[in-house]
């Protein structure tokens, strides 16, 4: 072991407690209503894998994964930044919550046989090897594509096409 149980908490509740004093402070100067976001993203990040029935082990990691660190973070970063949501945000949102969910996919992936016998029941158990896989190449295809249609508001985003050749090389097994 790298860290004790008591050192991972404390980081992660000391971790929370800085994201809620830089939330509090976006909100004070955007939307009070903000706070609530944070308050419910808090409660996500705890009950992952605290609480009696951590929803990381009932298979919803990878839709929670695409919710807080797609839609949440992108939006929200794009209203305390612009006071507005618009499409181009929401297509921006779609594709980091599908990267994001794809690595927990990968990482669950590898975890089947070990996650399988321990009990906890992700996306990867239920889905098996074969599935997995295939959902892992749609959730990347679908953060490749997504630059194209970002193209059409923003042609900096051509940039993004950049990632496909390292992208299409992660696809294979």
């Amino acid at each position: 072991k790298l860290a004790s149980p008591r050192a991972v908490l404390t980081a992660a509740l000391v971790s929370l407690a800085v994201g809620a004093v830089a939330g509090l402070a976006l909100a004070a100067v955007s939307a009070p209503w903000l706070i609530a976001v944070g308050a419910v993203c808090i409660a996500g990040a705890w009950l992952y894998t605290g609480g009696r029935k951590p929803y990381g082990y009932l298979g919803l990691g990878e839709v929670a994964v695409f919710v807080f660190f797609g839609l949440v973070a992108v939006l929200g970063t794009q209203y305390t930044q612009a006071l507005r949501i618009d499409w181009v945000g929401l297509v921006a949102a779609v594709a980091m919550g599908s990267l994001s969910s794809a690595v927990l996919v990968a990482n669950n992936l590898r975890d089947i046989p070990t996650d399988s016998q321990s009990g906890k029941i992700t996306l990867a158990v239920r889905l098996g090897d074969a599935r997995t896989r295939l959902l892992y190449q749609l959730l990347v295809g679908v953060a490749l594509l997504l630059p194209l249609v970002l193209i059409l508001a923003t042609p900096w985003c051509a940039v993004g096409l950049a990632a496909v050749a390292p992208a299409v090389r992660a696809l294979r097994p």
